[in-house]
């Protein structure tokens, strides 16, 4: 194929050892890999223009976006480039170029800036680390202090970071190595979270922050080198002048507590508390303690995320969406559906009476197949399917078994225990395939319409205030393996599905978004609740405090409580005017005027049981679809044809209908669902 040399300029400031690159569709600009992306080169006039020469298939159509990163050579002889992606265009069309001529020149303007529209996102975890440490009251004070002379004492904590040990004999001045590089590109930033706000930083006072009762504190350390480093917190009386050593450098000085990060890797767990000793200044004795939370997020093992597109922060402001839960309903909720939650069934009846989403809950199997379940834990009974008489049920957690044994289950949920409702055991013998609970995700991929959209709940424990966890199970899988599998199977099979994630645990949904570049989350929220009991951590305990918590990890939004949210319709509007999407979930959705009430807000997404009694109802995205082939029609063809109908619900017959084409608005697509 005949080539053309192409050079590629564009303007943007970068910090020290940090590049500009170029990554795009044609085998040249890497195929959408970040590792294979082609590196700028500053112009020395300015030192803020990049450039690069590149040679293209000529005539062909190629896209392409900028990012900004480190590259860094591998610390093993003849390993891959390590890229680290600090910043990227998102732009829903890529930038894009032919060329015909043998040379040519494209200057792109500034990074981040295409057809007049600054769309960047930070990177995702490729090759690096993100070490997550917290302070908080969620179930006691974080510093529990025994020493009397502090006993009334209030603490300014600050974090600073040690490490990288071995040295680089061979490190010039001015000329970075891949050490002095690995060494630059670990970075530590703070945040503070509260019902009020958030506040994000990249440096901290001399002295630190002080706790407070109602905040989250959390700092956040990305390493190339993550089990290497000593993490030290200083403590400061907050009241200064009460303790003051004469000729003490940092006034309010008290200790120091030390954790070495090399104690993750060795716990084995990505997860936990560690509570170190507090050591006064003079470092003999112990002034008392401090409990740490900890989090430790890596790359998806065995998958690179592609920079085709990204959905992350993405949504295209439209009508309410329907999203049909747990496909077309609660079994148990609404006890006159007939079609069992969470089956191919369910999610294809729903899907038929226009659902623009089907929401379920994915969590794995024994042997790590992703499946599709409600509840944590389900109710096996020791009978023959065929025999009639007495049962005994058993509850048994759904992660302790392999998906083959959960095929071969005759189930009833949960609350069968208590209610002896054992209907579903009696019901038909032989249910077909679509029928089964349990379905593999992959299986649902394959079965529903790809105009569907998925909203996909990922299923993790959460604990209660009073101390007790969902389905009695304290502990649980390793949350990065967790995650890894589902995210792998979700990002080979997504093909051009919308796909919206959530979950209740905060955590969860910061790991989604750092792992991957793709599809967005949404933060699950009880809020205030009569109906449920109080969650232990502190982010989940109001609504407001989520918006808050979805601002800080820059996610997609929040799925809010109905209960909560009718007591404070304000919420909604609050959280959209901070750029977030708000969906809700919950029993009262299933009142048709709760449902309206809602819509009359703005609420971007309605999660309910009932979505099958919705009459003459299309898919939002399959109307949009054809009113965009509606579009392409001819100006002679218009004037020629008339039509003065309007609905969203059921698409003009006639084509085109030009009042439909005025309110629908364009196709453009949207979370899940790529450019083309």
């Amino acid at each position: 194929m005949e080539t053309a040399q192409v050079t590629f300029a564009v303007r943007g400031e970068t910090s020290p050892g940090e590049v500009i690159a170029v990554v795009g569709s044609c085998e040249a600009l890497g195929s959408w890999n970040s590792q294979n992306a082609t590196i700028l080169h500053p112009d020395g006039s300015d030192g803020n223009t990049w450039t690069t020469t590149v040679f293209v298939p000529k005539g062909a159509v190629s896209m392409y976006r900028y990012l900004k990163g480190f590259f860094l050579q591998s610390k093993s002889a003849g390993g891959p480039c390590q890229v680290i992606v600090n910043m990227w265009e998102t732009h829903q069309q890529p930038r894009m170029m032919s060329p015909t001529a043998s040379h040519q020149t494209i200057d792109d303007g500034q990074f981040g800036i295409h057809n007049g529209v600054n769309c960047v996102d930070s990177g995702w975890l490729t090759c690096q680390t993100e070490i997550r440490l917290r302070l908080h009251h969620s179930k006691m004070p974080p510093v529990s202090i025994t020493k009397k002379k502090y006993k009334r004492s209030r603490f300014r904590i600050k974090l600073t970071l040690e490490g990288f040990e071995e040295e680089d004999e061979d490190e010039e001045e001015g000329v970075h190595s891949p050490l002095s590089l690995h060494k630059e590109t670990t970075t530590l930033e703070i945040s503070m979270i509260s019902a009020n706000g958030y506040k994000s930083r990249h440096s901290q006072p001399e002295c630190g922050y002080a706790l407070e009762p109602s905040q989250w504190t959390e700092y956040s350390i990305h390493s190339m080198d993550p089990y290497n480093l000593e993490l030290t917190f200083e403590f400061f009386e907050e009241d200064m002048s009460v303790h003051v050593v004469q000729g003490d450098g940092h006034p309010g000085y008290v200790g120091t507590a030390c954790l070495l990060s090399s104690s993750f890797s060795e716990s084995g767990k990505d997860y936990g508390v560690a509570t170190l000793p507090i050591m006064g200044r003079n470092s003999r004795q112990t002034i008392g303690k401090v409990r740490v939370d900890y989090l430790v997020i890596t790359p998806i093992q065995g998958l690179q995320c592609d920079m085709s597109s990204s959905f992350t922060k993405y949504w295209k402001k439209r009508r309410t969406l329907n999203v049909g839960h747990r496909g077309a309903g609660s079994t148990h909720a609404a006890k006159h559906q007939r079609v069992r939650e969470n089956t191919i069934a369910s999610f294809k009846s729903a899907a038929n009476h226009g659902a623009a989403y089907v929401e379920f809950d994915v969590h794995l199997s024994k042997d790590a197949v992703p499946i599709v379940y409600h509840d944590l834990t389900c109710c096996i009974s020791t009978k023959k399917k065929n025999d009639k008489k007495s049962l005994e049920l058993i509850e048994v957690p759904v992660k302790d078994l392999t998906f083959d044994q959960l095929q071969l289950l005759k189930l009833v949920h949960a609350t069968a225990i208590k209610e002896y409702d054992d209907n579903d055991l009696l019901d038909e013998e032989e249910e077909i395939d679509e029928h089964q609970p349990f379905p593999s995700l992959s299986q649902i991929f394959q079965a529903i319409p790809e105009h569907v959209g998925f909203n996909i709940e990922l299923k993790w424990i959460c604990q209660s205030k009073d101390g007790s966890w969902d389905g009695n199970l304290s502990s649980y899988f390793n949350m990065n393996t967790f995650l890894d599998t589902i995210l792998s199977c979700i990002l080979q099979k997504g093909g051009k599905r919308r796909i919206v994630f959530s979950c209740f645990d905060p955590d969860i949904c910061t790991m989604v978004r750092r792992k991957q570049n793709k599809y967005p989350i949404l933060f699950l929220t009880q809020g205030i609740s009569e109906k449920y009991s109080e969650l232990m951590d502190i982010r989940c305990q109001t609504t407001q405090i989520a918006i808050s918590f979805a601002q800080s990890e820059n996610i997609l939004g929040i799925s809010g409580h109905t209960e909560e949210l009718l007591k404070n319709l304000s919420y909604i509007g609050d959280a959209q005017s901070k750029g977030l999407v708000v969906f809700s979930w919950g029993d009262d959705n299933n009142e048709h005027e709760i449902r309206r009430k809602l819509r009359e807000q703005g609420i971007d997404g309605l999660i309910y049981d009932s979505i099958c009694e919705e009459q003459g109802e299309q898919n939002i995205f399959q109307v949009e679809e054809q009113h965009t082939l509606q579009e392409v029609i001819t100006d002679e063809t218009r004037k020629s044809s008339s039509c003065s109908c309007y609905s969203y619900s059921i698409p003009c017959s006639m084509i085109p209908c030009g009042a439909s084409k005025d309110r629908i608005g364009s196709a453009e697509s949207d979370s899940g669902l790529s450019s083309s």
